[in-house]
Order: C-alpha cells, then structure tokens, then sequence
C-alpha cells in the first residue's frame, strides 16, 4: 500500500493498495496504520467506521461538520462512485480547490479527506457501498450540507440524479453554508 498527496487538496491523501490476485479473485489490505502513519497521520484517530449503500445515479452530499470538522476516510467497496471533496478551510493553501475521482471495487484506493473540507458522492453503478472510519462521533446537530448544484462550485455531476435525501435537496448555497459552519 502505498499513499499519494492530492496536489488539489492540501492534507488529502490517496491510499492505493497492492491487491494480490489469483484464480479465487484478489485479496489486499485497505487500511495499514503505519502507511497512514508514514503520511502523518494518527491511524488511532479513527473512532467510527460506517457504509453506506446507494443505486445507480444516487448523489449524497455535499457534507462537512462544524466546529473541529471530521477527518475521514472514504472507500467504494462495492461499485463505483464519482467523489467530490471541496477545501473549506479558509487558512488552507487550496482554499475553494476542488478535487475529483473515481472510486472503485476494482482498486479499492482509500481517500483520506482532512477536516474542514466538504465531501459527496454520485453511484455510478446499480449499487455502491462506501465505506467511511471517521475520526470523532457523529454528532447531527454539527451538520453543514451545501448545495450540490450551486453554481459557484459547479461540479460536473456525471450521471442525472435519481434520487437524494431531503436535506441535500434544500441544501443552502455554499456562501450560507459557510456562514452556517462557522457558527
């Protein structure tokens, strides 16, 4: 396994594995502590792993937290996904720098996305699991959404959305969602 910066997003990483394949299919490790330690971070940080599964053409996000923000990191274990990660740190280098990518069951990459940057997702296949380990509890009243389609950042969605939660769909404005994280 390897780790990669994201030239786009400063303190974001790509972790890429060596998958080890055969006739019975492949095997590869997806998380290794001292990879992520080799690229600063504190693999013990992480205190939460969930998944979620979407259809072909599901979008979710844009999502961050406020207050300390959530670092985390987010694989596709099953399918493909189109990712988004958007810097909301205003005292980052990238600032607003948008980063895109596709994540699959075929290579497994791992997307580390440092706190303070916003995240979502499109399935690209009929289904789509994502895996996420974050690095504080969930906490709902922390919650930011941004709207996926605003203008300013004009992310190039690749497939129609089929469906999203109620929350993505009234999503605020990037610019009302930032005054919102930083109350």
């Amino acid at each position: 396994m390897k780790a990669t910066k994201v030239p786009e997003i400063t303190g974001a990483y790509l972790f890429e594995p060596t998958p080890y394949a055969d006739e019975r299919g492949f095997f590869c490790r997806t998380f290794d502590a001292d990879v992520v330690r080799s690229a600063g971070l504190d693999p013990d940080a992480f205190v939460q792993d969930s998944l979620s599964r979407s259809v072909r053409g599901v979008l979710r996000g844009l999502h961050l937290r406020s207050g300390a923000g959530e670092a985390k990191l987010v694989r596709c274990s099953y399918g493909r996904i189109f990712d988004v990660v958007v810097d909301l740190r205003t005292d980052s280098p990238t600032y607003r720098s948008r980063a895109f990518f596709e994540l699959s069951d075929e290579t497994q990459v791992t997307l580390y996305i440092p706190a303070g940057c916003a995240h979502g997702f499109q399935a690209l296949t009929e289904t789509a699991d994502v895996s996420y380990r974050i690095d504080r509890p969930h906490d709902p009243a922390e919650d930011v959404t941004i709207a996926s389609d605003d203008p300013e950042l004009a992310i190039p969605w690749p497939l129609p959305v089929t469906s999203m939660s109620q929350r993505d769909r009234e999503a605020p404005s990037l610019a009302e969602s930032l005054q919102q994280k930083e109350s």
